[in-house]
């Protein structure tokens, strides 16, 4: 099943996407005489109820019971899948994208790497869906996209083993980690972020997509890791040219794993959003590392005002989003304190 948060005229509802129609999942509900939130935050904290009604629906819909008129997707205006996260997390999960960067500026592997995986917390309230992405001046000194795919959950926990976390998962949808490096690279010298160079936005969607729709690309994690991988073609485009390809089977920790840390004496709840991290070659950072190191003359790349990225892994859809420059002179870069510090 695949649900998506669209906006038609003044009313944002959630929906049933099938075959480039969408039907509305409240109203499909009612027809049936049974109830459904229309916001996807609601239908989460729901629980299994709400999963299976909604899987009853779509398979409705896929057998051409259809409880209701469908609307063609092209009328509506697509949001992120869910609109207002409880918390929103990203991991660190892909070995050759860490290896790369590492090795392009200079240094070894971190050995921490392969012991345990990590996370950082981000804005969930600068999480977006297809669509316009809106910048600061500061934001657009060396722009990134970041291609990776993120869970969203459906239950809550506390102290989940890996074993078991797979079944905590609602769905899956793209999700393209926008970096400003300029400002992540200024405040991380001071061993603490990313955070200004992150927070202005996440783009996510455009689909949550059950795990069920996935499994004919269920395959083993790689060895000494625990939870359901999946082969799934991931690439990314920016102004129709491929500039990044990889497979979510590339990930070395699973996300059953990554959730397995992120609930360690706290409660991971319905509507968390948790990234994978960056596949390899998924961004401008690790693919200008790479080509100034085999080639001194390689001209490095960043993402400029009106770049459209559009990000597709197979099963998930297309994330489309284009980048916009917000009319301020305002900066951040330029409030720096430059004077040298005093002695004590």
């Amino acid at each position: 099943m695949k649900l998506v948060t669209c906006q038609h005229k003044s009313e944002i509802f959630l929906s049933i996407f099938h075959e480039n129609k969408i039907y509305d999942l409240k109203k499909a509900a009612a027809v049936k005489g049974e109830k459904l939130a229309s916001d996807m935050s609601e239908f989460l904290a729901a629980g299994d109820s709400a999963m299976e009604l909604a899987k009853t629906i779509d398979s409705d819909i896929k057998s051409g019971r259809a409880p209701l008129e469908a609307i063609d997707i092209s009328q509506v205006e697509l949001l992120a899948p869910i609109t207002r996260p409880t918390s929103l997390r990203d991991g660190y999960a892909f070995r050759q994208h860490v290896a790369a960067a590492r090795r392009n500026r200079g240094v070894e592997m971190i050995p921490e790497f392969d012991q345990y995986p990590i996370f950082y917390f981000s804005n969930h309230n600068a999480v977006q869906g297809p669509g316009d992405v809106w910048c600061m001046k500061d934001h657009f000194s060396n722009l990134d996209f970041e291609l990776e795919w993120a869970v969203i959950m459906g239950k809550s926990g506390k102290n989940i083993h890996a074993e078991k976390a797979d079944s905590y998962i609602a769905g899956f949808t793209i999700m393209n980690d926008l970096s400003a490096r300029t400002l992540q690279m200024e405040e991380m010298k001071l061993n603490l972020g990313p955070a200004k160079g992150k927070d202005f936005s996440t783009a996510i969607g455009p689909f949550l997509v059950t795990p069920d729709e996935l499994m004919e690309y269920l395959t083993s994690p790689k060895p000494g890791h625990t939870g359901n991988s999946y082969r799934l073609k991931m690439t990314c485009k920016v102004n129709g040219i491929q500039v990044s390809a990889g497979n979510t089977g590339d990930m070395d920790w699973t996300f059953a794993e990554i959730i397995e840390r992120c609930s360690y004496g706290v409660s991971i709840l319905p509507g968390d959003v948790i990234g994978s991290g960056t596949v390899g070659t998924g961004c401008f950072l690790e693919l200008n590392g790479t080509g100034k190191l085999n080639n001194p003359d390689f001209k490095p790349q960043w993402l400029m005002e009106n770049d459209t990225i559009e990000m597709e892994i197979t099963g998930l859809g297309k994330l489309i989003n284009t980048v916009r420059r917000v009319d301020s002179d305002f900066s951040i870069l330029s409030l720096k304190k430059m004077q040298p510090a005093q002695k004590h």
